[in-house]
């Protein structure tokens, strides 16, 4: 474990399988997978395939990208910063491309062991990918947090040359200014990448406006992503968004719900392990799940009086999953 949690509770959530539609694709459950790759001469000759890390600062949008890129929910969101942990593979497959984003938690200052294994994971994630996909917010100049990720890319760049960098202007559907002020904070972020390329060169480094909620600038930013990828296979079925497991998929979805209903009553450090995820009939499956904390105080606040908190995470998981 990443920290102590000798304290614990249970919550068991039962579902129908007909809403289980985020675990199985085209129909197929995915722990019986027969599924195969095409082979190359079926792909067009221009083909290309690769991994795109998508990073930024915490808080900037980048599961929510995530799940608008792959038109399906495998990320989990709340307004607490940090809440990706591990890295996270999301695949895209269009005629033309199979794009394997890996998403990777919030790259900050870490002020404990659990925020340094997460920018960990996350420096690691940089070093053997095919492109970078810097998300940063349209809305606001470069941050202290945004110059420390350029500072960490630079460092990168010293021992191992970087991919090339796209920067995703994110929120732009919060946008007020006009086009000719988006064109000037796009130069302020790609400022701080002057070191990548002393020389403008869009192959090494461009920006694309976009909203990872609403959609917009989605397909420019899949083209962008593309043009910078080698020519290659398709390495998964054309029907699989994710290499995760139906229990990490699972707990995640909890652990999301405990956050936005506990909000500031219990720190973002909480954890979710599934212990028993069994089949117990043709339309049900059985899913049991601790969540842990951090101190003993905190174990009430997650049970509520009565139960009733434990019973609301349960309840609002259990759509979703």
């Amino acid at each position: 474990m990443l920290y102590n949690s000798s304290y614990y509770l249970s919550t068991l959530i039962e579902y129908n399988k007909c809403c289980n539609t985020l675990f199985f694709f085209s129909g197929e459950n995915i722990l019986d997978d027969q599924r195969t790759v095409p082979d190359s001469e079926q792909l067009p000759a221009d083909h290309r395939s690769g991994f795109v890390a998508v990073i930024g600062r915490p808080n900037v949008g980048k599961s929510t990208l995530l799940n608008r890129l792959l038109g399906q929910k495998i990320a989990i969101t709340s307004p607490k910063p940090q809440t990706t942990r591990d890295q996270l593979l999301g695949i895209l497959t269009e005629d033309e491309a199979q794009i394997m984003f890996l998403d990777t938690p919030g790259l900050h200052k870490p002020q404990h062991k659990l925020g340094e294994y997460m920018v960990t994971v996350a420096e690691k994630t940089i070093q053997d990918v095919d492109a970078v996909l810097w998300l940063v917010d349209a809305n606001v100049s470069p941050r202290e947090d945004d110059r420390n990720i350029a500072d960490l890319l630079h460092r990168m760049n010293r021992k191992k040359s970087l991919p090339p960098v796209v920067i995703g202007l994110n929120k732009i559907d919060q946008w007020s200014g006009s086009s000719d002020l988006l064109q000037l904070r796009s130069r302020e972020y790609l400022e701080l990448l002057n070191w990548l390329t002393p020389v403008p060169n869009p192959l090494l480094a461009t920006t694309a406006a976009l909203s990872g909620l609403k959609g917009q600038g989605i397909d420019e930013l899949k083209v962008i992503l593309r043009q910078r990828l080698p020519l290659g296979p398709r390495y998964y079925p054309e029907d699989e968004v994710t290499d995760l497991q139906l229990r990490f998929l699972a707990a995640e979805l909890i652990r999301e719900k405990a956050l936005l209903l506990l909000q500031q009553e219990v720190p973002h450090s909480i954890a979710v392990d599934v212990d028993e995820f069994a089949e117990r009939s043709a339309d049900m499956t059985y899913i049991a799940a601790t969540i842990y904390v951090e101190r003993q105080s905190q174990k009430g606040i997650v049970l509520g009086e009565g139960g009733r908190m434990i019973k609301k995470i349960g309840q609002a998981a259990r759509p979703e999953i």
